[in-house]
């Protein structure tokens, strides 16, 4: 093993550095990953803009949707894990406290002490803690699932991002066998939505998304789509209308981010009784709608962050069970050097065609 890690590590707004790190002492209770690959999330974008400085400051080594094989851990980590040196995982982006009120709940994905993998500065001891790098540090409070080896490593990543597709989908989506569902935004958290809407029995599966996006909404009919809709040059509630016969959608669940006005669309698209689950960030402080519309029709709405266990092993399951062609969905893989360029092509500066982007140390 050698002494030090390699990382990319973000310094300032849109500018990445490749440095090194010696790799800490593991005691007992902690650990260390060799990381396999980090998918790429469309979350980094604003920390790299610096738009999200106000959370994320720099420096720090970005990357939370972490598959690798355990290097070293301690006797009592390894019992609580149940993994032993050598074993492949992938790992939740979150480190609870387990001692608020929110994670004796169960709910330790809004944990009122949160720390996020990705999001933490270099300047901590140890640094590790991003996926853009050769190894991350394993904290007593880190969140380990096994992985098969089987699974390739270019869909490996995909276990959040389904993850959440479950949750959202199915959890807080209630959707059920013969339920309509409306996904608005086609990348890769609304393609594990309907992975997600396809195992519960949705029959009627619509995914809408811009005229640019024609690639990845074709990818979402190889991985069960029914309809897709193009909403520049479409208008999305009369089509729902029109392959609904009037109904509406059981479930729709909003992806999208910087797209305020989908909020209100949301509520349009969703029939009597529906739910409405808003996952994806609108980038301003308030959005109208109309809560008149949400009386008449009797809608649940539902904000949402991220996923939690139970969604997290069912989407394990998912790619692990091989029944669909996950591999579809996966456009693009990036050394660590290339950091950059994959931060820029998930904010679509970079390559173009991207649905999932992986970084990966070739």
């Amino acid at each position: 093993m050698p002494a030090m890690s390699k990382s990319a590590v973000l310094v300032d707004a849109r500018k990445i550095e490749i440095q090194e790190f010696a790799l800490p002492e593991i005691g007992e209770d902690d650990g260390l990953l060799r990381v396999e690959t980090t998918g790429v999330c469309g979350a980094d974008w604003p920390v790299y803009t610096g738009e999200a400085f106000d959370r994320t400051p720099p420096p720090v080594i970005l990357g939370h949707e972490i598959v690798g094989r355990v290097e070293k851990v301690g006797q009592k980590a390894a019992q609580r894990w149940g993994v032993k040196e050598g074993d492949r995982v992938c790992m939740e982006e979150y480190i609870r406290c387990s001692n608020c009120r929110q994670c004796l709940t169960g709910n330790y994905n809004v944990c009122e002490n949160l720390i996020m993998l990705g999001h933490v500065s270099t300047h901590t001891d140890p640094p590790l803690w991003g996926g853009y790098s050769q190894y991350l540090y394993l904290d007593p409070r880190a969140i380990l699932y096994k992985l098969h080896d089987s699974v390739p490593t270019e869909i490996a990543p995909l276990f959040l991002p389904m993850g959440n597709g479950v949750r959202w989908v199915q959890e807080d989506g209630q959707t059920r066998i013969g339920s309509t569902v409306v996904i608005l935004g086609p990348g890769h958290q609304g393609i594990g939505c309907v992975v997600a809407a396809k195992e519960a029995g949705a029959s009627n599966i619509i995914v809408t998304g811009l005229a640019a996006d024609a690639s990845r909404l074709e990818i979402a009919k190889d991985l069960g789509a029914d309809h897709t809709i193009i909403v520049d040059k479409e208008d999305v509630v009369e089509k729902v209308t029109e392959l609904t016969g009037g109904t509406m959608a059981d479930t729709v669940v909003n992806v999208t981010a910087g797209a305020p006005q989908t909020v209100q669309q949301s509520i349009e698209l969703a029939g009597q009784g529906g739910t409405v689950v808003l996952a994806g960030g609108s980038q301003t402080p308030r959005v109208d709608i109309s809560t008149d519309m949400v009386r008449r029709k009797e809608l649940t709405l539902k904000g949402v962050r991220g996923r939690r266990m139970r969604e997290i092993k069912k989407a394990i399951q998912i790619i692990e069970s091989g029944k669909y062609p996950l591999e579809k969905i996966c456009t693009h893989r990036f050394s660590i050097e290339q950091t950059e360029l994959a931060l820029k092509t998930i904010g679509r500066e970079g390559e173009s065609e991207a649905l999932a982007i992986a970084v990966t140390d070739m």
